[in-house]
């Protein structure tokens, strides 16, 4: 996968993230008035949470890919920034 389109997917994670953070806010808040049956809520919140990590593991391998991709360009640059190789 290119690194262009790992970033365009972290960025829809992050914006999917984004709305699980807001669905697991009033999640919490019908927890906390102690409405009903509660199983549902709960289930929110771990389905939030694995949205969540899966976009952290993810941005942070796209992160650590892009920081790779140029330290790779740096090795190959001369003094004038010009490539070494032709």
């Amino acid at each position: 996968m290119k690194t262009g389109q790992q970033a365009v997917i972290a960025f829809v994670m992050g914006i999917f993230t984004l709305l699980a953070v807001f669905v697991s806010h009033l999640a919490l808040t019908d927890i906390y008035r102690g409405e009903g049956d509660l199983g549902l809520e709960w289930n929110i919140l771990r389905v939030c949470f694995a949205a969540v990590v899966a976009f952290q593991v993810f941005t942070l391998a796209t992160l650590l890919r892009v920081v790779r991709g140029s330290a790779d360009k740096e090795k190959n640059m001369n003094c004038c920034g010009r490539n070494k190789l032709p």
